[in-house]
């Protein structure tokens, strides 16, 4: 195979991977091509957790003609025995002649799946892939640093403004706007406010998708919650998603919660909860990415503990004026070189907003 093949058939296989964004959690998005003489003979994707992986649906249609072929697998195929067979093994008893890996999982390492396959005469060759890489930030975050990958959602207008003097928010931005951020929720394994939103605006913090017929696996709802000021009646102890509510060790969890509710005791600092621990804890949970939907104080003390990976931002084109919110709560800074840099890694128009996303530089 030449280089140009194998990357696109490796690209093929990261459209795959995409599939399945909104269901595989806390399992990683993989995406399987099976190919031979320039030819697809089978692909699949990991499509729920706890069903067959990429690999396997891809043997699957291949059937006897994987013989010999290539497998081009956006992940490192699995060693491990969980909820599924090892893929590796699967690999092997197929006999193909040589597996193509886009991204190397370190969870897997310890279980020799590639030094299996090598053993028994495949070719593994690992081809990075920014696209395979990618999908799987949070996967990756969770294995590597022992915490989700943290997205803060934000909203604002063209001066940097979340609401009214008068605490006025709907909408800033479009209904567009808003069945967006909903895809994005789907994505996400937890969806993390803190209680003066709770308090203030009331939210479901569930998914809406604007297209009912997508599946995905329901987010777990998180609330900060040091002094428990969250009134029993919150839309999040509803019952429609799980809920986690972190609180200081030193109050009392409420008696008798619904049985979507849990509560967990957590250390506090400065006054407020240890956020490193609380995504420690999600890491423990197995939430890959969680979605922040909060104020200015809880997004900006995340950003001043180092915590937030990417910034997804909706700009609106309209002005609040200076007496208006903030869009978060820093501390000034004396010159600019103290700034945080952020990078546009991508930016475009959803309805007459502007969606940017960013990353720290």
């Amino acid at each position: 195979m030449s280089q140009a093949s194998d990357r696109a058939f490796m690209l093929q296989a990261a459209g795959l991977a995409e599939r399945g964004v909104f269901t595989t959690s806390p399992n990683p998005r993989v995406g399987c091509v099976i190919a031979k003489d320039g030819l697809v003979l089978g692909q699949g994707w990991h499509e729920w957790a706890g069903r067959a992986h990429a690999e396997i649906n891809a043997l699957h249609e291949a059937g006897d003609s994987a013989q010999g072929a290539t497998a081009y697998v956006t992940l490192e195929p699995c060693g491990s025995h969980g909820r599924t067979p090892p893929c590796a093994e699967a690999l092997i008893r197929a006999g193909v002649a040589r597996v193509v890996v886009g991204s190397m999982d370190r969870s897997q390492h310890k279980h020799n799946g590639l030094e299996r396959l090598a053993a028994a005469g495949i070719k593994v060759e690992y081809q990075p892939c920014p696209e395979a890489q990618e999908i799987n930030l949070g996967f990756f975050s969770r294995i590597e640093r022992k915490r989700p990958l943290v997205r803060v959602k934000l909203a604002m207008s063209l001066d940097g403004r979340t609401a009214t003097n008068s605490g006025e928010s709907k909408w800033i931005t479009s209904i567009q706007a808003r069945a967006d951020v909903q895809l994005w929720r789907a994505r996400s394994c937890a969806l993390l406010t803190g209680s003066g939103t709770l308090l203030a605006d009331n939210p479901r913090l569930t998914v809406r998708l604007p297209d009912p017929g997508l599946a995905f696996a329901p987010p777990l709802r998180v609330v900060l919650d040091r002094q428990l000021r969250a009134p029993a009646n919150s839309h999040v102890f509803d019952g429609e998603a799980p809920t986690l509510v972190f609180h200081g060790s030193a109050v009392e969890a409420r008696a008798s919660p619904p049985a979507s509710v849990r509560y967990l005791p957590t250390r506090t600092a400065d006054g407020r909860l240890d956020l490193p621990q609380v995504m420690e804890l999600l890491a423990a949970e197995g939430c890959n990415e969680v979605m922040v939907e909060a104020g200015p104080v809880l997004c900006g003390a995340l950003a001043a503990a180092g915590l937030v990976d990417e910034w997804l931002v909706y700009v609106a084109p309209l002005l609040l004026g200076t007496e208006a919110r903030p869009l978060l709560q820093l501390d000034n800074l004396n010159c600019l070189a103290q700034a945080p840099r952020l990078s546009i890694v991508e930016q475009c128009q959803v309805g007459p907003d502007l969606r940017l996303r960013l990353r720290p530089s």
